[in-house]
């Protein structure tokens, strides 16, 4: 039995379950949301660069490296939404030593899995290229990127961790201060390595940042007074009673990651196969992957706060104070959405010229796609956020099911007809992603009113002795 006087003081902030909401929401968004932002950045400062020094060729590899990265990642990491289902309810209804042991068995499984990821990516990484149907040209670039970044995976899934962890215990500024220095690193990383080794310096510099932020989040788990505490007094075997309760959560979770990224995989190759497909590949990577990135990465923040707020309130048994907190994430985030959405209407040029975008058919096309992410965003900022209070409440099935059809049914589909049909053009590919986005945002909604995730239960087994 451990001794209780190791036991650290962990005082969780209250006002997630107590008080006012909607100050209590925006407690937890904007520390999530600039986080989220922050971490986007890292991207756009690797797109930025390599499109300086290297050329738009460099932004395609990055870009389909990227898409290929996050669908391993997202499974693999599924367990993370698991953690923070359990998380966010035990530290609702007060109970420290099941956010410790929970996070802990977490840490153990993300370790451990890390190093399959890293053997198996490299690899195989040759053939997942060929997937993308990436352009000889591209493959040259993304190759020594997508093979470095599955060798020093372990950082950044160890920050992903850190961060959902923190977040659904109540604190969302712990993962703030790793994102804001996982970026500054990398920017100072990059500004070496990038003008001697290219995207190879890319993917480095991605590494050494998300390594050493790893290691400090790490330290911050032994440090008295966090909200999340390792100490001596806990049981460090692995409980697979735990691991199995975070896959039971997280494994759609997974699941429906997989199934987002493989869209976009297909997208990549419906692009392949246009007329021009470096150019618009190059267009989609800056226009989507990066630029889109301010309104989704924003509402991932707000999916995370959604989820914790729903999470915690449901733990402390509140279920109408957490319903009300989704509804409060969706209207920040609809105001996210319309100041950048005016803004790729108003200076789309400006904005891919940040990239050193400058070739007249990849400047078109790009702000041609921005046109139409301009109404997306609203879509998926409201998607994002009623997502979140499904995922946060335990429900991780329901939005599976959702991306299925919004994610691969509807884009998928339109794109494979219209091809089938007449052949493709740049704008069917964006006004599918548009179409995709619709549908998400009005089935994630139907879904939480039905509030069938009221009546979820969510518990572990005690400690062992």
């Amino acid at each position: 039995m451990s001794d209780p006087s190791l036991k650290p003081a962990q005082r969780f902030d209250r006002s997630i379950v107590e008080g006012p909401i909607g100050p209590a929401v925006w407690r937890l968004a904007w520390p999530t949301m600039l986080q989220s932002v922050i971490a986007g950045l890292q991207g756009i400062v690797d797109h930025v660069m390599v499109g300086r020094f290297v050329g738009y060729t460099a932004n395609a590899a990055i870009g389909v490296s990227w898409q290929i990265i996050i669908v391993v990642i997202v499974f693999i990491s599924s367990l993370f939404t698991g953690m923070a289902v359990l998380v966010a309810r035990f530290a609702g209804a007060n109970q420290p030593e099941k956010v410790n042991r929970v996070v802990y068995q977490a840490f153990l499984t993300a370790i451990a899995l890390a190093a399959v990821l890293a053997a198996v990516g490299y690899f195989a990484a040759p053939a997942l290229l060929d997937v993308v149907n990436a352009a000889p040209e591209v493959q040259r670039q993304a190759l020594p990127f997508l093979r470095a970044m599955f060798l020093g995976i372990v950082g950044m899934m160890l920050f992903f961790m850190l961060s959902n962890a923190f977040r659904a215990a109540g604190d969302p500024r712990t993962p703030l201060r790793l994102g804001v220095t996982m970026t500054v690193l990398t920017v100072v990383f990059n500004l070496l390595l990038i003008p001697r080794l290219g995207t190879l310096g890319a993917a480095l510099g991605t590494i050494a940042s998300s390594t050493i932020v790893a290691a400090w989040g790490v330290w911050r788990l032994f440090a008295p007074g966090s909200v999340i505490h390792f100490h001596r007094g806990m049981d460090t075997k692995p409980d697979f009673g735990i691991i199995r309760s975070l896959f039971r959560f997280g494994l759609p979770t997974g699941v429906q990651g997989i199934a987002m990224n493989i869209a976009g995989l297909m997208l990549l190759r419906f692009i392949g196969s246009l007329e021009h497909s470096a150019a618009a590949q190059a267009a989609y990577a800056v226009g989507y992957t990066e630029l889109f990135s301010l309104i989704t990465w924003t509402s991932v923040g707000l999916m995370g706060a959604a989820a914790t707020i729903a999470g915690q309130n449901l733990g402390a048994g509140n279920p109408e104070r957490a319903s009300h907190g989704v509804a409060v994430a969706a209207r920040i985030g609809l105001g996210v959405a319309a100041v950048v959405g005016a803004l790729f209407l108003v200076v789309p040029g400006y904005l891919l010229g940040i990239f050193g975008m400058t070739e007249p058919l990849v400047t078109s096309l790009g702000q041609e796609l921005l046109k139409y992410l301009s109404v997306s965003g609203f879509f998926i900022t409201v998607a994002l956020s009623y997502t979140g209070g499904l995922q946060g409440t335990g429900d991780t099935r329901s939005p599976l099911y959702i991306s299925l059809i919004s994610q691969i049914v509807v884009p998928i589909g339109i794109c494979a007809v219209l091809q089938a049909m007449r052949g493709l053009q740049p704008a069917d590919i964006w006004i599918a992603i548009v179409l995709g986005h619709l549908t998400r945002a009005v089935l994630s909604v139907a879904r939480f009113r039905q509030g069938k995730w009221r009546h979820i239960a969510v518990d572990i087994e005690p400690a062992r002795p």
